[in-house]
């Protein structure tokens, strides 16, 4: 029979007391059991919540982001108020401010011109000579004629003043004074209307000398030296025989469309452009208008005048005027890529708290790439780019690129 081997525990060793667990200890060691064990149960469950809610909220985001995807992406952008004065260019017409025709008062030959085109000519100075030997001729007769009526008219008168002498002493009837009288007023009358005759050839003589008549450039010589020149006095084309215009201020008319007719008036500044002066702008000031719109072409016919002291511009050129005409009211710029034809009229798709809004727009001016706004649109609208035909109010949309006033072209 084996001999049996001692524990280590239950042989009492040499120099140690072993002592017995007592009954306050004992429970001191269960309660530290059950924290651990607690702990250790918590950190489970928060690591299985953390889990869950991660997934949650990976699946929350998942279906906003799909949501957000799913739903229509449009650029927008705000409309663009107008200038107080928006700037309209019109054609123009470059006129001298006097131009005239130089015409013949009298028939004949053209028989010496002093002056031709380009040329400056003074008030009065002499342009030309016409010879009127028919007119000379006439003139000479009717000095003539005068000359015979002056001599009877002076007979009757010594006539007359005789026989009222006489019919004093009774030497003569009153029938013979009176007959006298009767003579001496009608050589009166021939005298008189012979004046009037060499008076009016005279005039006409005169004309055979064309004056300027006024300060000015000639602009045309419709004539030369040995030309039939015609008065016009009878069925025949009269002959102008120069042109003159005086440039030292020019007129410029200009036809202003009726929807900017109120807002043109007198006093107000244009500025002109021409062609073969690049870059360069001419000052002129609005001195009149029409004050009637044209039933024709519905425009305001307006002058505007120019100085032009060292007749830099020529007359008959073509301008472009530059007017700045007050707005009647406040308006916006909308690109027109903004606009959507229905049936119902013109609309716009306004973007509010994510969902479509079709606004009422009225159009106004149209130019090129952008259109005015005259009513339906505020500053701080969110006008949808490029809308799709198949947009609907309410819809619910993202904006993807919103531009500031005035950045869209």
């Amino acid at each position: 029979m084996l001999p049996q081997t001692e524990h280590p525990q239950d042989t009492p060793q040499t120099g140690a007391e072993v002592r017995p667990l007592n009954s306050v200890e004992a429970p001191r060691r269960s309660r530290k059991s059950w924290l651990a064990l607690a702990i250790a149960v918590i950190a489970v469950v928060a690591l299985l919540a953390s889990g869950i809610w991660s997934r949650v909220k990976a699946r929350n985001t998942l279906n906003t982001e799909t949501a957000q995807a799913a739903l229509p992406a449009v650029s927008v952008v705000s409309p663009k108020r107008t200038a107080p004065a928006d700037e309209i260019i019109l054609p123009g017409n470059v006129q001298p401010f006097i131009t005239s025709p130089i015409y013949a008062r009298t028939n004949g030959y053209l028989k010496k011109w002093y002056f031709d085109i380009g040329a400056h000519v003074k008030q009065g100075q002499l342009l030309a000579v016409i010879e009127t030997p028919e007119v000379d001729q006439q003139l000479q007769q009717a000095r003539s004629n005068l000359l015979t009526a002056q001599a009877n008219l002076e007979l009757a008168s010594i006539t007359k003043t005789r026989y009222q002498g006489l019919l004093k002493s009774n030497a003569v009837s009153q029938q013979d004074v009176d007959n006298a009288v009767g003579t001496y007023n009608a050589n009166k009358a021939i005298v008189e209307a012979d004046q009037a005759a060499v008076a009016q050839y005279s005039a006409l003589v005169s004309f055979e000398k064309v004056y300027a008549p006024f300060d000015g450039v000639i602009t045309a010589r419709n004539t030369d030296i040995g030309d039939l020149i015609n008065s016009g006095s009878n069925s025949n084309v009269k002959t102008d025989l120069f042109h003159i215009a005086q440039p030292g201020t020019l007129r410029v008319y200009v036809n202003v469309p009726e929807e900017y007719s109120q807002g043109v008036k007198v006093g107000m500044t244009a500025d002109l452009s021409l062609t073969e002066f690049p870059g360069r702008k001419f000052q002129g000031k609005l001195v009149r208008t029409a004050d009637a719109i044209n039933l024709t072409t519905r425009t305001l016919l307006i002058e505007i005048d120019i100085a032009n002291p060292s007749g830099t511009l020529l007359t008959g050129s073509y301008a472009e005027v530059h007017l700045a005409i007050p707005s009647q009211a406040s308006t916006f710029l909308i690109p027109v890529n903004t606009l959507l034809f229905r049936t119902e009229g013109l609309r716009v798709g306004l973007v509010k708290d994510g969902k479509v809004v079709l606004a009422t727009v009225t159009p106004g001016h149209d130019f090129g790439n952008e259109i005015e706004a005259v009513s339906g649109l505020k500053a701080n609208d969110q006008v949808i780019l490029n809308p799709p035909d198949s947009i609907v109010a309410g819809q619910a949309v993202q904006i993807v690129q919103a531009t500031l006033p005035g950045d869209a072209k």
